[in-house]
Order: C-alpha cells, then structure tokens, then sequence
C-alpha cells in the first residue's frame, strides 16, 4: 500500500528519479527486509530504504503480508523523519 501524499511527491519528480523510486517500491513487495534497508528506531515496526538520493519510510505487517510506504524524502534533508 502507498499513501497518497507519496504518491502526489513521487508524480512531481523527474522520470529517472520517478523511475528508480517506484522500482523501489516494487521491489519491497517481493523482499521487504532487503540487505540495504535499516529498522527505525523511533517507529515501531518502521524501515527505511534508500534510493538513489532518496529514502523511503515504511513499515510491515507480516501477519498480513502488507507493505505501507507512507513517506518518501531526499536522504539530506530531515524533514523526511519530522513527526516520528
């Protein structure tokens, strides 16, 4: 599942970074604990994926096989982790 604000941020970017970040998301659908990714420590059950020159939030629910992206944000920039 992807929410919609990630949704509206990825459809603003460049077709290279759109294309690599959404190949990203794919990706967590098939192996979402990928050798790159790191658990977050102020979100239970929440990881973090980099991609490119941006990092992915999300979190999963085994007992439902789900995947939720609910942020996306440049690595630089802090604004990515505000409000955990």
């Amino acid at each position: 599942m992807i929410e919609k604000r990630v949704i509206r941020f990825v459809a603003d970017l460049q077709p290279k970074q759109y294309k690599q970040i959404v190949s990203k998301i794919l990706s967590l659908q098939e192996n979402p604990r990928p050798q790159d990714c790191t658990k977050l420590e102020r979100y239970k059950g929440g990881y973090r994926v980099d991609s490119g020159e941006y990092r992915i939030l999300y979190t999963i629910d085994d007992k439902e096989q789900l995947v939720t992206v609910w942020r996306v944000g440049l690595r630089n920039d802090s604004r990515v982790y505000r409000g955990l």
